[in-house]
């Protein structure tokens, strides 16, 4: 079963103005499906295929002969000397086209699962020619098929777009506990199998190439450790300790699994007048699924109902707010979070134009005002910054929207 993708008006664009466009992404988010799915006209080749990857590797030149002008290349990151021959067959082009006074064509739709490294290798050959999407997995809007393409805001514009299309969550913790993979979504296939043999692949294949695990099981522990952590402030520490690694070691890791798109890390909002600010990022698994199974909550009742059901919530909010902005082609780097430290806490910031929204994320149906008492910590910084402080909102599990007090609303959750 095909699930129309959000990001796919984004990815037409890009294909309209660069010559060649890069997805990039964990894998099994469905990266190459939906390259193959917009690119009809183009030739698909995977380096997950020994023959192509040889011949690539070999004789780069032969390589591009034997192929259509107009090529899906997937898994480019296991031809990193591939990288200076695509940057010379788009110079040609764009040379051609200029020439004859044509349009410049879009040559390569690529795809890689190991961002660090492909960011090397584009940095040094493709800079200024190359579109970059980052994909997730699939999003609950996906799901519903809803078509709001609109990144989320807890302001008007949004809430009037969204509330036009279904808002449904009556299987909320099914959700959670299948996780996003395209697979897993669209199939009955077993959800334990699944994620054994994705954690296998992942290891073996993304996190060797980058780093020598001696040790299989350390990483795994090291995964559980973090997938137990969702929402929290990041200690290495604490961390090292259960998975039984050295603090060092934990931190070049976490920065394998946001590069591989595994977790996102969220800093505290930054500004000259917050002299007390916690200075840790938070970390959340982008995969709600994936948390489940290395911590071993089998059944979506169990998570529903267990101790760790607010950790689970929260970060199916974030993962869901962060999907919305990146379908939508915006970056990431306006999503904060504020503690002080006398403990006083707001979940998410959205930082845009110059308009901060505060968001605070709970997993109850009754809603209130205190719940959003921290948003009022915000207003000297605001003044300070001349900064704009925006509507503010409660994402929670109550079924209408409703005002909790002046431009803040109680949201509920099925509006992402």
């Amino acid at each position: 079963m095909w699930i129309s993708r959000g990001i796919t008006d984004y990815l037409k664009e890009a294909i309209n103005a660069f010559p060649a466009v890069l997805i990039t992404g964990p894998r099994q988010v469905g990266k190459s499906s939906l390259l193959q799915m917009v690119g009809k006209e183009y030739e698909y080749i995977t380096f997950d295929n020994p023959v192509p990857l040889q011949q690539a590797k070999d004789d780069p030149e032969l390589f591009f002969l034997s192929h259509s002008p107009k090529l899906i290349l997937d898994e480019i990151q296991y031809v990193p000397d591939l990288f200076p021959h695509l940057k010379m067959k788009i110079d040609s082009m764009r040379l051609s086209a200029l020439r004859d006074q044509k349009k410049d064509e879009c040559l390569f739709l690529l795809s890689g699962s190991q961002a660090y490294h492909l960011m090397q290798n584009i940095s040094e050959s493709l800079a200024g020619r190359l579109a970059i999407l980052p994909l997730l997995g699939i999003s609950y809007r996906e799901q519903k098929n809803v078509s709001c393409t609109l990144p989320f805001a807890p302001n008007d514009e949004y809430l009037t777009i969204r509330g036009r299309e279904s808002v449904d969550i009556d299987n909320l913790w099914y959700m959670i506990h299948r996780g996003f993979m395209p697979r897993l979504v669209s199939s009955q296939d077993n959800w334990d199998t699944f994620y054994s043999s994705y954690v296998s692949t992942y290891i073996e294949r993304d996190v060797n190439q980058l780093t020598k695990v001696s040790n299989k099981g350390d990483f795994v522990r090291f995964m559980v450790a973090v997938a137990a952590r969702s929402g929290e402030l990041i200690n290495y520490e604490n961390i090292a300790r259960d998975a039984g690694v050295s603090a060092v070691t934990v931190k070049r890791w976490i920065q394998i699994l946001e590069t591989s798109g595994i977790i996102l890390l969220i800093y505290p909002y930054h500004n000259n007048h917050l002299k007390r600010m916690i200075k840790a990022p938070k970390i959340f698994f982008m995969d709600t699924g994936l948390m489940a199974w290395l911590t071993r909550w089998i059944t979506p009742e169990t998570i529903k109902h267990g101790a760790k059901a607010g950790q689970f919530f929260e970060t199916w909010v974030v993962a869901e707010i962060a999907k919305s902005y990146l379908n939508a082609g915006k970056s990431l780097r306006g999503m904060y979070y504020y503690r002080d430290a006398d403990q006083r806490e707001i979940d998410l910031i959205l930082e845009v134009n110059r308009c901060i929204y505060p968001i605070e994320i709970k997993m109850t149906a009754r809603p209130n005002k205190k719940m959003v008492k921290a948003f009022r910590l915000l207003e000297p910084v605001a003044k300070a910054g001349n900064i704009e402080i925006g509507a503010g909102c409660l994402i929670n599990q109550y079924h209408e929207l409703m005002y909790l007090d002046d431009n803040i609303r109680s949201i509920p959750v099925g509006y992402l």
